[in-house]
């Protein structure tokens, strides 16, 4: 048993609406669906919290940013965690309960990193975004590697513990150690105690 370090938890922030971002992380079939090939169970808890979260935050003005984790005939990561997420099929597709709106943002990734071979820094640039709302799947891989980048680009970050899912709890506090303790992210309880101003 291992004691996990202290990690400062917020109930709520208040953010300045024009200046922030949400940013769904592969929340596609193949990982949320329960006939999905690389499903986490946990992200099924947090459909509704981040549907809450993208309502409010597009009655705010809140820029809303999807990923979608897309991978191709052949491609290496196959090597690590199987076929999943392949461009044009049903698993690669966002599920229906959160299905991006006409003025939302669709964002394809080939690696764990959301800014990786992508325009989304342009985009957050040019959108003059400075704080990012993070959530999304999974939590200790796409999620992690996504924040660590956004933070090395001084984006200031917010993570609702809700919000987010991983394959057990220790991967998904480990996340949270790290966006908090080597990131200076914002760790907020849940999804409900981030506001837009």
């Amino acid at each position: 048993m291992i004691n996990i370090p202290q990690i400062e938890i917020k109930d709520e922030v208040k953010l300045t609406s024009r200046e922030t971002a949400v940013l769904v992380i592969d929340m596609q079939n193949d990982f949320v669906h329960e006939k999905g090939s690389l499903r986490v169970p946990s992200a099924t808890s947090t459909v509704p919290k981040i549907k809450n979260l993208l309502s409010r935050a597009r009655n705010s003005g809140v820029l809303v940013i999807y990923t979608k984790d897309t991978h191709y005939e052949n491609d290496p990561e196959y090597r690590i965690w199987g076929v999943h997420v392949k461009k044009n099929t049903w698993g690669w597709e966002i599920i229906d309960e959160l299905r991006p709106t006409e003025n939302d943002i669709v964002i394809e990734k080939t690696r764990y990193d959301a800014f990786y071979g992508t325009p989304l820094d342009d985009i957050l640039r040019t959108n003059d975004i400075k704080t990012l709302v993070v959530v999304g799947t999974v939590a200790n891989i796409c999620v992690l590697q996504t924040v660590a980048s956004a933070a090395m680009r001084w984006y200031r970050v917010v993570v609702p513990i809700d919000g987010i899912s991983a394959l057990n709890d220790f991967d998904l506090w480990l996340t949270l150690r790290q966006i908090d303790f080597v990131y200076k992210g914002i760790v907020v309880k849940n999804a409900e105690g981030v506001h837009f101003i």
